[in-house]
């Protein structure tokens, strides 16, 4: 059901009775096999042939680590074709009848080469065919235990609802209630720098951003920095990634300007940190670092950061590049107080990113 959702969400034409009709065929086949996964969906979800390139991405995308063991990498997703070829002795008549013989394509999918490429090397087509992969990411959040309780068939012993139970009983103690404390997503909130120096890659952070709010919810914030602090939470939380991005674009004033990112760090804090939405929450940066206000606050901020934040994550896409040093002035000023370091520069360092955010290490 939720590969359902994908696809009609990527645009496909998926329709309750198209479901229903998948459901039955995988009563008849293994629905651990990925094969038969594959062809159950394609001969049931797809109405016509400009449905199978798009049911063939999201299927990579859903599926991609379906018979993946724990601590492993995904294989690449391997799509079999059967193609009529006409034999060469064939002459055309229509008297005779055309012989054609099956013939097994083994093709690589296009998404595992994308996987690793750069995103400011993409062309258009490209970078496309990666954002739709970005918008089906499972960016959800780890969990965290909550101080209210819940019943539980185990853990503590609840004595009201035990006091409670004997006295609906006449005074007999014949069950003891337990009760354990409930889990809640741990806040997740990204800060994209959107200056001029990350436009290659600005874009992209916030479809992935876009991502985390679609999975994350209410416990996800999103804020673009640069010369201006805003806030794009809401602008992110549509469920159409072009809607939600262009509203993201016309909400940021200070696209490809400058970075102040000191000046940006406080201003959150100050504003919104301190009151609790950067208590005990995951804070993801993506920036490559370029400061040109003060290193020292950059320093002081991220001091600041750490002690209220549960992880502080940074994504530098220029990490990625042979030889990379974090030397300017602000990256260093910033990485004695990181938890996670990590480049943001390709389909496969976002996905690592989504791991580092919910906790779901490889």
């Amino acid at each position: 059901m939720g590969f359902a959702r994908t696809l009609r969400a990527a645009g496909g034409d998926a329709d309750p009775e198209r479901v229903q009709a998948m459901l039955r065929a995988l009563d008849h086949l293994d629905v651990l096999d990925r094969t038969d996964v594959y062809w159950a969906g394609r001969l049931t979800l797809c109405a016509d042939p400009d449905d199978l390139p798009r049911y063939d991405r999201c299927f990579a995308a859903y599926f991609s680590g379906l018979t993946v063991r724990p601590g492993r990498r995904p294989p690449p997703t391997v799509i079999v074709r059967h193609m009529p070829v006409v034999s060469p002795g064939d002459s055309g008549d229509g008297d005779d009848e055309e012989e054609s013989r099956e013939v097994t394509v083994a093709t690589a999918s296009a998404v595992e080469v994308l996987r690793n490429r750069d995103v400011a090397k993409l062309g258009p087509d490209e970078r496309a065919q990666v954002n739709r992969l970005i918008a089906v990411m499972d960016a959800s959040t780890e969990t965290r235990r909550s101080r209210r309780f819940a019943p539980s068939p185990r853990g503590r012993l609840d004595p009201g609802r035990t006091v409670r139970e004997t006295l609906r009983r006449g005074g007999e103690i014949s069950l003891l209630r337990y009760r354990s404390h409930r889990t809640r997503p741990r806040r997740v909130v990204l800060l994209v720098d959107v200056s001029g120096s990350m436009s290659p890659y600005a874009d992209t952070l916030l479809r992935f951003a876009h991502a985390a709010a679609r999975s994350g919810g209410r416990a996800v914030e999103v804020f673009s920095v640069g010369t201006r602090l805003t806030r794009l939470t809401r602008e992110l939380r549509h469920r159409d990634p072009d809607t939600a991005m262009a509203g993201a674009s016309a909400a940021i004033p200070d696209w490809s300007g400058g970075t102040r990112l000191g000046e940006e760090l406080k201003e959150f804090l100050d504003r919104f940190g301190q009151r609790g939405m950067a208590r005990g929450a995951i804070v993801v940066i993506a920036s490559d670092g370029w400061e040109r206000g003060d290193a020292g606050l950059l320093g002081e901020q991220m001091a600041r950061l750490s002690r209220l934040a549960h992880r502080v994550v940074w994504a530098n896409p220029h990490k990625a590049r042979p030889g990379y040093e974090p030397l300017t002035a602000g990256m260093a000023a910033a990485l004695p107080h990181i938890d996670d370091f990590t480049s943001g520069h390709s389909l496969a360092a976002l996905e690592d990113l989504a791991r580092l955010i919910g906790d779901r290490h490889a």
